[in-house]
């Protein structure tokens, strides 16, 4: 019989000790993983929905939030430059942007190597922390004689950028590895889908502000005359705005440390029942980790290193894996569709100083109408195309299917960018504005919710978590390219000093060559839709994608040979009979 793990709460069930009872590990892992496959949608789910997407809207709030703040911090400490007095420097705003894409693309290779090796439940709420202790730095922060605003808040939006990395693989695959099969692209899409209502909660959280110093700001005509009470309002606002970020990561953080590790990790890599029941129990406890009977201990893994089927995670076996074509083109497939996709998705920003003019909220008489017609335009280009888009997703990604919807998505986008290039001076504002509301609309009713969501379904368990970071941070290095190189580009030929854009409409031209790459990636990735991971994986017999090296069967030539040593030297692969020893 096996031992009992400790460890889950209201929003994640522990489903290994459902079948603590059966001996075999191999029937005790097919039984719990189908008890969570087919598990009816209930508030169970909807309550792990919230618990992992707290994190997307942490993370789409403090993104979002810099693009008001910014303006803000141009004010209260530029107020002495000699051009462009209140205004912040382009270079400086741009620094602070790609600041938190840089950290990101760390936090999600590092903390996705990291979920697959030392657990997802050790590493998950750490990125919360991460988040939260930096988002307080930031409100905290202000210039000295030997560092500047920038500097401190380029650092600390590094490092939160490393916590907001780390969500992106850790949330994907635990939502997944614990949802039922059925509404599985659902729950994720879902989880997903809370960076919009994070963004909506910025521009509310920005406008409650504004509205509460409205007397201080409207002492000011503009940034440049912003003085005395002015200057305090505006330094408090930015705080504010920038702090309120951690609020709802401090109420998910208990359930975040408090999840049991997921029963796929536990069965498949771990192998450790023992160590981890005890760790579970500590790590709720508070202690830094179990201390299990090491004689029962060392049984328990050698016999099921003996025993189960499954391959061990080694760098020979993931070189192995991504070896062979037709598992390697999916991490090729979902890495370059998120790196195709990113481009133009934060390359479109580069419109929203246009866009706001489009609808009237671009610029005011006074301090308070400038930062309120901000706010309030900000909230209208959300609620426009990208809440729709994501929530529309969420209601059919488990019927159409995922490579449907990221298909349709990129050959749409890729007309809406070739009518936004090369018919730019001929649209006027309102069509401009119509083509970004649309642009929203499919960028997340499409590739940007299916980039999420498939990486963490269509990967075996032992390296779903590194293979889930690889395709993230792959789409992080085209937003810091977006924001580098095509930032800069789109002024090409304008006057020193002057914000025009005369390179706009070929930006948007090469925009459209991205979204159609992103066409060909996205025939590389399979439908998930309705399969279980371990189908997706290779490891179910019969199926398109089995893998019998992967499902630990052998192959055709191949024998797969353990050593059952307690310390797990892994396998071995001879030529020989299909069989497994």
């Amino acid at each position: 019989m096996a031992q009992r793990t400790a460890g889950g709460n209201a929003a994640f069930h522990n489903f290994h000790n459902d079948y603590a009872h059966i001996a075999d590990p191999n029937e005790r892992r097919r039984l719990a993983l189908a008890e969570i496959d087919k598990a009816p949608f209930g508030w169970y789910h909807v309550r792990a929905i919230v618990v992992a997407g707290i994190g997307f809207f942490t993370d789409a709030y403090d993104i979002f939030a810099i693009g008001l703040v910014t303006a803000m911090l141009g004010v209260v400490y530029w107020q002495d430059a000699k051009k462009g007095k209140g205004t912040i420097p382009s270079n400086s705003d741009t620094a602070i942007k790609v600041a938190t894409s840089g950290g990101t693309v760390i936090g999600q290779l590092a903390f996705g190597f990291l979920a697959d090796i030392v657990g997802r439940k050790r590493m998950y709420g750490l990125e919360l922390i991460i988040i939260i202790f930096a988002t307080l730095a930031q409100s905290l922060s202000a210039a000295s004689p030997a560092m500047s605003i920038v500097g401190l808040i380029i650092f600390w939006r590094v490092i939160m950028g490393i916590g907001i990395g780390g969500d992106y693989p850790l949330s994907s695959i635990i939502t997944s590895e614990f949802a039922t099969t059925k509404w599985r692209g659902a729950m994720m899409g879902a989880v997903f889908a809370m960076q919009g209502i994070g963004q909506f909660a910025a521009g509310i959280i920005a406008l409650i502000v504004v509205s509460g110093f409205k007397e201080s700001l409207l002492t000011a005509k503009g940034a440049s005359t912003c003085e005395g009470v002015c200057l305090l309002a505006v330094d408090k606002m930015w705080r504010v705005i920038i702090g309120f970020g951690c609020v709802p990561g401090c109420i998910a953080l208990y359930y975040r440390l408090t999840i049991p590790e997921t029963p796929r990790y536990t069965f498949d890599v771990a192998r450790d029942v023992e160590k981890a029941g005890e760790d579970t129990k500590a790590y709720i406890q508070g202690k830094a980790e179990g201390h299990p009977d090491e004689i029962r201990r060392v049984t328990a893994i050698a016999d099921q290193s003996q025993n189960i089927d499954i391959p061990k995670a080694s760098w020979s076996d993931f070189f192995r894996h991504y070896g062979q074509w037709k598992h390697g083109k999916v991490l090729l497939g979902t890495a370059g569709s998120w790196f195709f996709l990113d481009v133009a998705f934060y390359g479109l920003s580069l419109n929203n100083a246009t866009i706001l003019a489009a609808i009237g909220y671009s610029s005011g008489k006074t301090m308070y109408q400038t930062f309120y017609n901000t706010a309030v335009g900000n909230l209208i280009i959300v609620c426009a195309g990208a809440i729709p888009g994501y929530w529309v997703t969420v209601a059919t990604v488990d019927t159409i299917g995922r490579k449907p919807i990221q298909l349709m998505g990129f050959t749409l986008l890729t007309i809406i960018f070739c009518i936004f290039g090369f018919a730019f001076h001929k649209l006027g504002q309102h069509g401009q504005l119509a083509l970004y509301v649309l642009a929203q609309f499919f960028f997340n009713f499409g590739p940007n919710a299916t980039t999420f969501i498939v990486p963490g379904e269509c990967f075996p368990t032992r390296y779903r978590s590194t293979s889930h970071g690889i395709s993230a941070a792959s789409g992080k290095v085209g937003a810091i390219i977006a924001q580098c190189v095509f930032g800069p580009l789109r002024t090409r030929g304008a006057p020193p000093g002057s914000t025009a854009s005369p390179w706009l409409n070929h930006v948007m031209e090469i925009f459209a060559l991205f979204m159609l790459c992103g066409v060909f990636t996205t025939l590389l990735i399979p439908e998930t839709k309705r399969k279980t991971l371990e189908e997706l994986a290779g490891e179910v017999p019969g199926t398109p994608n089995y893998d019998p090296v992967s499902s630990g069967q052998g192959g055709e030539g191949i024998k797969v040979e353990r050593d059952g040593s307690p310390t797990g030297s892994g396998e071995h692969y001879t030529t020989g009979d299909k069989s497994a020893v």
